[in-house]
């Protein structure tokens, strides 16, 4: 609760020093984030009628623990060395404009190196699953969406969509986190990125310092099967078999406050009535399963610095039973039954970078931008225990980390990061984890026409 409150504070005081201190803000800021690769809200008057783009991350980590930290041994994982590299993702896409009205999204990703496998349901065969392994690997498309805009103010979208819960699903390209990956805590406990079917409304309201964007949708919910013990919902993102199910959709809202140059304030809400019934066999469920999340985050942007941070919760109704059932699930199903589900989960973090560049006088001077990022995140906050459920909360689950680094930007669409991380697991009761990790990532709109107008 101490952690959490400092937090809260922490960003009081980001939007205090903005607001009190307004006149050392660099003007543009807001318009600049705004033209980055993000398609954050209605950012249509940005480009012409068309833009491609895209961004990737290559990756090393270096690391002093092994690949199990639930080894069954009272010092949790173990001291070997090891080293990765990876590339976690390359991404392509784009935006059309048809007319002034209408516009066209895409965006495919190649994830890991593209490789994977596609689970099916043969109903022919009761219900078994099976198991292909599809030529070329796993590509994602993670959007695809047709948008009408009446105006600025209101705009309908339909297709598959990011779902913007929490910052790093909502900003989820690697020039909007200092670290070599994503951030640990939101990443654990939700799907990321975040994609999901269904329509949403969106638009901008108020001007100057009373500036919003909204965000309304309705997509298709999570499904139940994939909830487990480490990562809570993340896994139960749909997307295994060839359609969704959307008997119990979810409703998502987020709304950003962006009145002050440089500062965005953002509260999302996602709620689904029953995930079971969203499950691939539903009928082995008889009682409901809702969830119901909730994120609050901030970004405050100055010449000299960059804050970040954010607060993440989540719960599960009747997490008890759905523990009891999924751990009946076939041994050939491709979801985890890792056990219990955690009725909470809880994630929240903050980052900041200082800006070397901006107090030398020297306009040629690439950024340097150390930085420091804290993290909190446990994906069994509380566990239900009851005649259903007999295990407790496993203490390896819950995280403290710390990372330090340095973020070199060549070139303003190219970076470069350095950083060591160090994982606290269980309040220090098992071995603690650390890396060190060096990551290049690009991001932008190589292809882009800025001539074209809309016509009446």
């Amino acid at each position: 609760m101490k952690r959490i409150l400092f937090l809260i504070f922490l960003l009081t005081g980001i939007v205090q020093f903005t607001i009190h201190n307004s006149q050392f803000i660099i003007g543009g800021v807001a318009y600049a984030q705004k033209n980055q690769w993000n398609n954050d809200s209605t950012e249509m008057d940005s480009y012409g009628r068309y833009r491609i783009g895209g961004y990737g991350e290559i990756l090393a980590q270096f690391k002093n623990y092994g690949i199990n930290r639930f080894n069954g041994t009272a010092q949790g994982n173990s001291d070997f060395k090891r080293n990765t590299i990876s590339i976690p993702r390359f991404v392509l896409g784009g935006d059309y404009k048809f007319n002034k009205h209408w516009n066209l999204g895409v965006e495919v990703e190649f994830e890991a190196g593209g490789t994977g496998t596609a689970y099916e349901i043969e109903n022919t065969e009761n219900g078994e699953y099976e198991t292909e392994v599809e030529k070329g690997g796993e590509v994602a498309l993670e959007q695809f969406h047709l948008t009408y805009r009446l105006n600025n103010n209101f705009m309908v979208r339909v297709g598959h969509q990011i779902v913007p819960v929490g910052l790093t699903n909502t900003h989820h390209e690697p020039v909007n986190f200092f670290g070599t990956v994503r951030p640990e805590g939101e990443t654990t406990i939700l799907p990321s990125t975040w994609h999901e079917t269904g329509i949403s409304f969106l638009g901008e309201l108020g001007k100057k310092w009373a500036s919003f964007d909204y965000l309304f949708m309705i997509l298709a919910g999570l499904n139940a099967n994939g909830f487990d013990r480490n990562t809570w919902a993340a896994s139960g993102k749909q997307g295994f078999f060839e359609t969704d199910n959307f008997t119990s959709p979810a409703y998502v809202a987020r709304i950003n406050y962006r009145g002050v140059p440089g500062l965005r304030l953002g509260a999302s809400f996602y709620y689904v009535n029953n995930a079971a019934a969203n499950s691939d066999k539903p009928q082995t469920y008889t009682f409901k399963v809702p969830v119901t999340i909730w994120s609050v985050d901030a970004q405050y942007k100055h010449r000299y610095f960059t804050i970040r941070g954010n607060l993440l919760g989540g719960h599960i109704g009747n997490s008890s039973l759905l523990t009891a059932k999924n751990n009946k699930l076939s041994s050939k199903s491709p979801y985890s039954r890792l056990a219990p589900i955690a009725e909470r989960a809880v994630s929240y973090g903050a980052e900041a970078g200082i800006n070397l560049k901006a107090f030398v006088n020297y306009p040629k001077m690439p950024d340097f931008i150390p930085f420091f990022r804290y993290e909190y995140y446990n994906p069994q906050e509380k566990v239900i225990m009851d005649a259903n459920n007999t295990k407790p909360a496993d203490m390896r689950l819950k995280t403290q980390m710390w990372v330090a680094g340095l973020n070199y930007r060549p070139l303003p669409n190219l970076v470069i990061k350095a950083d060591y991380t160090c994982r606290r697991i269980g309040n220090g009761q098992y071995k603690s984890e650390n890396e060190f990790a060096i990551g290049v990532a690009y991001v932008g709109w190589f292809l882009q026409d800025n001539k074209w107008k809309f016509k009446n």
